[in-house]
C-alpha cells in the first residue's frame, strides 16, 4: 500500500526549546493512524509542522510522493492535508450554511452572496456523512457533537485525502464517540486516509489500524496496532509501568463508618428525589450520560444550583447551601470539568492560581500578606502534587492539561475540604497525569476525605469508586456498591 504521507527527520524548536527531535512518520492510503503521546511530547507540533503553520527547522514532508522541504497551509489544503483542531475552528455566531460554504466562496473570492448556492453547498457537504442537522440554525446553539461533524463536511468539501483530528472525542459522550467513529469507518471505506491523535487507550485500540507514540519530541515506536497492548501503550507513552492493582481496593459498606454528607429527596433544576450517603474515607461515582442530572447534582451540592426540594446534612446537621461561600465554609470543594473556562484564570500565575482561595487564611490579622507566604503555599502544593513546571511564576495556560488539572486540585485542598466533588477529574488528560490524579484521591481517601467523582467513564469510576450512583433523565436509577461496580453492571444500569 502507498503512502499518503512520509515526514522524516523533522526537528522544530521554539526559543531554545526543541518540541522536535528528528520526528519521523509514516501513514499509509487508506488507514486509520493514531499518533499518541502525554501532553507536551510534540504531537500538536507536528500536525501544524504538516499542515503548513509551522516551518521545520530540518527534515522533509512527502504528501502523496510530492515532497516539500517547507510548506504553507494553502500548499496542505491542495495537498488533500484537512486538521479538524479540539476548538474545530468554526464560526459560532453563523449558521450551519455559512460556516460550511464560508471556505469555498472565500477560495472563488466571490463577492456577491448566492445563498441558493449557500444552500446548495451545504447539503451536498452534509449527505456525504448522512449529517442531519438545521442548516439555519446558528452553531453556537449545536451540541458539541454536531460541531464535530460540521467540521468533517467541511473538510470533505475541500477533497480531503487526509484528515487530521486532534483529539476529537474530548467533549463527546459515549454514544457520540460511537457515532464518530462510524463516521470515520465510512471515510476509511472511501479511502479517506486519518490521522487519529488521542491519548485514550480504549478508542485507540477500537479504531487504529497503526500507532505512533512520541515522547519529548522524540518517536518511541511505530507499528501495527495488533501489535500493541494497554501495558505497553502505557510505557511507551510515559516510560513508566503502572501499579494499578492498587488504585483498585474497595472499601465494604460495612467498612464506612462516620457519615459526613446525607442527601435526601433533593430536587434542582436538572433532577429530582437523589438519594445517597457519603462517609469518610469513601469515593462515591454518580456517573450517567449527558443529560442525565449529574452535573447539576454535583453544582447543587456546591451551592451553584439551589434546591427546591429535600434536605443536605453535613456532619448529621441539616444546611442550607444557598452560594458557594456557604458551601465553601462547611468544607464543600468542587473541582469543574471545564478548568480552562470554570477553574483556572489562564493568564495569572499558577502561583496566584493555587493560592487564590486561600488569601484569608495567609494574611496576618491586619489583612496584609506576605509575599514569601503566599510563594511558600504554592511551592508545597506544587511539590505535592507532582506539578510539571520550571517557574511556578509563569501563567497557568503554559502547562499541559494534566498539570492544570493538579493545579485546580490543589487550589481546593489548599482548603482541607471535608467533601471533594470533582466533575469529570481526568478530561483531557494524558493516561500518566490520570493515573497520579486516581492514585492521590485514593490517598485523600485514607487519610479520610469524603470524595465525589462525577463522571461518564465507566473505566473511571471503576478504578476510583468504592460505590456508585446511576442516574437517567434527571433522576437516580440504581446503586452498585463495591462487589458490583463493574463495567457490565454500568452498561446494564445505563440502559
Amino acid at each position: 500500500m502507498e503512502n499518503i504521507l512520509s515526514v522524516k527527520g523533522i526537528q522544530k524548536s521554539f526559543g531554545g526549546v526543541h518540541a522536535l527531535k528528528g520526528v519521523d512518520l509514516t501513514i499509509k492510503k487508506g488507514e486509520i493512524h493514531c499518533l499518541a503521546g502525554e501532553n507536551g511530547c510534540g504531537k500538536s507540533t507536528i500536525i501544524k509542522v504538516i499542515s503548513g503553520f509551522y516551518q521545520p527547522d530540518e527534515g522533509t514532508i512527502e504528501i502523496d510522493q510530492k515532497r516539500y522541504s517547507a510548506m504553507t497551509p494553502s500548499d496542505a489544503i491542495r495537498a488533500g492535508v484537512q486538521v479538524i483542531y479540539q476548538d474545530f475552528s468554526i464560526f459560532p455566531n453563523l449558521t450551519v450554511i455559512e460556516n460550511l460554504a464560508f471556505n469555498q466562496v472565500l477560495a472563488n473570492r466571490k463577492k456577491l452572496v448566492n445563498r441558493k448556492e449557500f444552500r446548495r453547498i451545504a447539503q451536498e457537504a452534509v449527505a456525504k456523512i448522512n449529517f442531519e442537522v438545521d442548516l439555519n440554525a446558528l452553531v453556537e446553539t449545536l451540541p458539541v457533537a454536531d460541531k464535530q461533524l460540521i467540521a468533517i463536511s467541511r473538510a470533505l468539501l475541500e477533497n480531503a485525502k487526509l484528515i487530521i483530528m486532534d483529539e476529537p472525542t474530548t467533549a463527546l459522550t459515549k454514544k457520540e464517540v460511537a457515532r464518530l467513529f462510524e463516521i470515520i469507518g465510512d471515510l476509511k471505506k472511501r479511502g479517506i486516509t486519518i490521522l487519529f491523535v488521542s491519548h485514550k487507550l480504549d478508542e485507540v485500540f477500537e479504531i487504529s489500524d497503526s500507532i505512533t507514540i512520541l515522547r519529548s519530541g522524540e518517536n518511541v515506536i511505530s507499528c501495527p496496532a495488533s501489535e500493541m497492548n494497554e501495558e505497553k501503550f502505557a510505557y511507551y507513552m510515559t516510560g513508566r509501568h503502572f501499579n494499578t492493582r492498587q488504585l483498585t481496593q474497595k472499601k465494604e459498606k460495612g467498612e464506612l463508618q462516620e457519615t459526613v454528607l446525607e442527601v435526601e429527596h433533593l430536587s434542582a433544576s436538572g433532577f429530582e428525589d437523589v438519594n445517597f450517603t457519603l462517609h469518610r474515607g469513601e469515593i462515591l461515582g454518580i456517573t450517567g450520560q449527558l443529560g442525565s442530572g449529574r452535573t447539576e447534582l454535583s453544582l447543587s451540592l456546591f451551592g451553584l444550583n439551589r434546591p427546591f426540594g429535600g434536605t443536605i446534612k453535613m456532619e448529621g446537621r441539616e444546611v442550607d447551601l444557598k452560594d458557594v461561600n456557604t458551601a465553601q465554609s462547611l468544607g464543600i470543594a468542587l473541582v469543574p470539568e471545564d478548568r480552562l473556562t470554570e477553574g483556572l484564570f489562564l493568564p495569572q500565575s499558577i502561583i496566584r492560581n493555587i493560592t487564590v482561595t486561600r488569601l484569608d487564611a495567609l494574611a496576618n490579622k491586619f489583612g496584609v500578606l506576605h509575599k514569601k507566604d503566599v510563594i511558600k503555599e504554592s511551592e508545597n502544593w506544587v511539590k505535592e502534587l507532582g506539578v510539571a513546571t520550571k517557574n511556578h511564576a509563569f501563567p497557568v495556560q503554559t502547562l499541559s492539561g494534566g498539570n492544570q488539572q493538579k493545579v485546580v486540585l490543589a487550589r481546593w485542598l489548599a482548603g482541607h475540604p471535608k467533601v471533594l466533588i470533582l466533575n469529570g477529574p481526568t478530561v483531557g488528560v494524558d493516561i500518566g497525569a490520570k493515573y497520579d490524579i486516581h492514585k492521590l484521591l485514593h490517598q485523600l481517601a485514607a487519610e479520610g476525605m469524603a470524595i465525589i467523582v462525577v463522571s461518564d467513564d465507566t473505566a473511571e469510576v471503576i478504578a476510583t469508586c468504592d460505590s456508585a450512583i446511576i442516574m437517567q433523565g434527571g433522576r437516580m436509577t440504581g446503586r452498585l456498591e463495591s462487589a458490583d461496580l463493574t463495567e457490565a453492571n454500568l452498561a446494564k444500569a445505563a440502559i
